[in-house]
């Protein structure tokens, strides 16, 4: 992690991962990115991930600026990078057999496109299942009118992290099915056995109506906050005044938290890059590729952890802001408590500031968010990625997708291209937060709109890691794009 101060002041050289933010401008040269592997310490053993590395520290760019990458492949395997939360033309977005091809081992490509909006993003591979391997990094985009606040900045990434092959992983989760599953890409999957660790047969917690929800269906080794464990943390020494904004991305595989501020009290005032109205509060729920910025204040002489607790469980992780001088006390990554599984009452409070423009909807897709645990196969409506049917818009419209959750797990679903505004939950209608990615909670429908301003062909998602892999994708697709 990085501070926006300690960027400034040169000091994020040796940043590679964990919130490194260099500046973009229009220059000569592109800025160079490059994905590679690194190591890391967790728990005491040594593991080999991926990283997205920059020679002066990792990448951070400026609302109303271009971004002008190069991005090379140092891997000895093809690869690729999606800019979550950006909104290029779509052949830059990243995402192989829909965008772009993979980069090949030793090959690199060239992105240019402008930066209309500032916010707190992500970027990520998008190629098989390299993303639990730690291949992601924080993009953050600034805003310039906000370049003389007197506030730290802080960023925070979150993942799950297991030191297993995520191969066998989603062996493990496929282990025991009846018919064979599919990959990403539609192929047929044979039929495996349960591996060590894994939820195959999960206790369910009640849900309305009799379903039973599925949580964590996976078991990871670690939770990891800016690369690191509870048990060597890191503590971030606040400057004069105390005054922090949070960047907080969930960068996890599979796995949704709650933020726990513990006795100090924070605002809210964006979520997934986009501004909202404030919100006021102590503990704030983060599902899979969402992002929160939080506005606090640590007490002189205070030490102020910031905890992101796994949803439905004990498990925890996170980092310290601390007071300068203040001391850090030793922080246990169990809780005394399970946390709760996220729900949508922040989001039915949430209102967008910048909130689309009142228009009509000209088209509604319904779309069903359906799958089971003992199969593991996920589908919408009804289709696994490769037998799906896009689902086609047109340029001008005003498209509203109505997601209805019939499973008995969450999904965070995503759309690639365009922030959409969350406008109905079970049916009553709210002017909710623009996002890119929102939680669609066992037996609830949610309704998002957006405008179809950016022509292409996009990635529509569950951000679940396992549950794409495992069909849960389809595109939307203009009309007219070859």
């Amino acid at each position: 992690m990085i501070t926006r101060r300690r960027f400034l002041s040169g000091a994020a050289a040796s940043a590679v991962l964990a919130g490194a933010l260099p500046r973009l401008a229009r220059a000569a040269a592109p800025a160079a990115l490059t994905v590679t592997t690194r190591s890391l310490d967790v728990g005491g053993r040594a593991a080999t991930v991926f990283g997205i590395t920059r020679p002066d520290g990792g990448l951070h760019a400026v609302a109303g600026g271009d971004f002008r990458v190069r991005l090379t492949n140092a891997l000895n395997e093809p690869t690729l990078v999606h800019w979550h939360g950006l909104t290029p033309p779509w052949r830059q977005d990243g995402v192989p057999g829909v965008t772009q091809d993979p980069l090949p081992a030793g090959a690199g490509f060239d992105y240019d496109f402008p930066l209309a909006r500032p916010g707190t993003n992500w970027m990520h591979s998008h190629l098989g299942l390299q993303e639990q391997g730690l291949l992601a990094a924080p993009l953050i985009v600034a805003d310039p009118a906000e370049a003389g606040l007197d506030e730290q900045e802080v960023v925070l990434m979150l993942h799950d992290f297991s030191f297993r092959d995520p191969a066998e992983i989603m062996a493990g989760l496929r282990g025991g099915q009846g018919t064979a599953g599919m990959d990403h890409s539609g192929h047929a999957m044979g039929s495996m056995q349960p591996m060590p660790g894994m939820k195959h047969d999960m206790p369910g917690m009640a849900m309305p109506g009799g379903m039973a929800m599925d949580l964590n269906d996976v078991e990871y080794d670690a939770y990891l906050a800016n690369d690191r464990t509870l048990a060597d943390p890191e503590v971030v020494r606040v400057e004069r005044g105390g005054r922090v904004r949070l960047r907080i991305i969930n960068g996890a595989a599979a796995t949704n938290f709650h933020i726990d501020l513990g006795a100090a009290e924070g605002t809210l005032i964006a979520v997934d890059g986009m501004p909202v109205a404030p919100v006021a509060g102590r503990r704030f729920p983060i599902a899979v590729a969402q992002r929160l910025d939080i506005r606090l204040t640590v007490p002189a002489g205070r030490a102020l952890p910031v905890l992101a607790l796994r949803e439905g469980d004990r498990q925890r992780t996170g980092l310290v802001l601390a007071a300068p001088g203040a001391a850090v006390a030793n922080i246990a990554d169990l809780g005394e408590d399970k946390a709760a599984p996220l729900d949508l009452a922040l989001e039915a409070q949430l209102q967008a500031t910048e909130p689309l423009a009142a228009r009509a909807v000209d088209r509604t897709i319904p779309v069903v968010l359906a799958g089971d645990m003992a199969s593991y196969v996920w589908t919408l409506n009804g289709k696994v990625h490769g037998q799906d049917s896009p689902l086609m818009v047109r340029q001008g419209e005003r498209v509203a997708i109505a997601m209805t959750n019939p499973s008995m797990m969450a999904h965070p679903m995503h759309l690639h291209g365009h922030h959409f505004q969350v406008v109905a939950i079970d049916g009553k209608a709210l002017s909710g937060a623009r996002r890119d990615t929102v939680l669609v909670p066992p037996g609830k429908t949610v309704t998002v709109a957006f405008d179809a301003d950016n022509p292409g062909r996009w990635s529509f998602h569950c951000h679940h890691l396992y549950h794409m892999e495992s069909g849960m994708m389809t595109t939307v697709e203009y009309e007219g794009i070859g």
